[in-house]
């Protein structure tokens, strides 16, 4: 049966107080860049010709405004995006280091993002999306914990691959090993993982990458699982139906950029454009071709969006990815 929307996202849609330089009198100057990892994905498959929706929570205040005014602006479904007159829309502050990573300090005590409550989610579209992507952000409290598990169970009832981006941000957690458990049970539910190299590593307590995902597939039949690992690029590992033990497993170098200016976006960047490659290909039957054409599109896309400040407004289009890919 055909869905109506290609990917459905839900989770947290915040503003980016990115810095950007010193003023005359020397204070730090910020940029509000609209932001959030779910919608970030959700922007790069609009890029590439996808119809995307969003579930969420925006304060009704300035910011909660112009987020869904952004996310109309490119095409994002905001049917599912609600309005609360009680909250504030969560912000959060970047710092950005001369390497181009980046620490964030979060204000969302409670943020908008957090206070999603299970009856307030639009069944209809996790009904009628091929895809339902998440991450561990709208994990982190109980109310708007039970309304994520809600909505994962529903579109996997309905017969959505389910893609999951762990994202852990620690400063969010009462403790890591709540984190853990909530990673663990996001797990539980997905088809496609995406995952990066220092959350593998505390995941798993496994140094190397792949005797990390050994350990993964031990409790989890997860069919597609990719690492980001940063300036080294990144890895894709396909379990193949008729194989209990064996898998794939393709690495493939990065794009490094000369003008860098930050890397948020980039694994969400990254993520989109792997879940762009499953819509056109389907999950079954890949071959390590499959695996490196998909990750090292997804690799090229990624450096593009590290030589911009944010990711939900300026992701690259699908032309500017292949020709950087085709002339490297």
């Amino acid at each position: 049966m055909d869905k109506r929307f290609d990917v459905v996202a839900m989770g947290e849609l915040l503003i980016d107080m990115t810095n950007n330089g010193k003023s005359e009198q020397g204070n730090a100057m910020y940029e509000a860049n609209p932001g959030g990892a779910p919608c970030n994905v959700l922007a790069m498959l609009k890029k590439l010709g996808h119809e995307v929706a969003f579930i969420g929570k925006v304060g009704d205040d300035i910011f909660g405004a112009e987020l869904r005014g952004v996310l109309q602006d490119i095409g994002i479904d905001t049917k599912g995006l609600v309005t609360d007159k009680e909250v504030r829309t969560t912000l959060a502050f970047v710092k950005t280091f001369e390497d181009g990573d980046r620490d964030f300090s979060f204000y969302r005590n409670p943020g908008a993002d957090m206070m999603l409550k299970k009856e307030e989610i639009d069944d209809d579209l996790l009904k009628n999306t091929g895809i339902f992507h998440f991450g561990t952000l709208s994990m982190t409290h109980e109310g708007v914990r039970e309304a994520t598990l809600h909505a994962v169970k529903t579109a996997k009832d309905a017969g959505a691959l389910i893609s999951f981006d762990p994202n852990l941000r620690e400063p969010l957690w009462k403790s890591l090993d709540e984190a853990k458990e909530q990673v663990l049970s996001g797990m539980s539910y997905c088809d496609i993982l995406k995952i990066s190299d220092n959350e593998i590593q505390w995941l798993t307590g496994e140094e190397d990458y792949t005797e990390g995902v050994k350990k993964i597939y031990e409790k989890f039949d997860i069919p597609l699982i990719t690492v980001s690992l940063g300036k080294e690029g990144s890895r894709a590992y396909y379990k193949k139906e008729d194989e209990k033990d064996g898998f794939l497993m393709v690495e493939v170098p990065p794009f490094l950029q000369k003008n860098t200016i930050e890397t948020t976006g980039a694994g969400d960047t990254f993520g989109g454009c792997v879940l762009h490659y499953i819509l056109e290909k389907g999950l079954k039957g890949l071959t390590a071709s499959d695996l490196e054409e998909m990750i090292r599109f997804a690799n090229g896309a990624a450096s593009i969006i590290t030589t911009r400040r944010g990711a939900l407004r300026v992701m690259p289009e699908k032309e500017e990815v292949e020709e950087l890919v085709r002339h490297k």
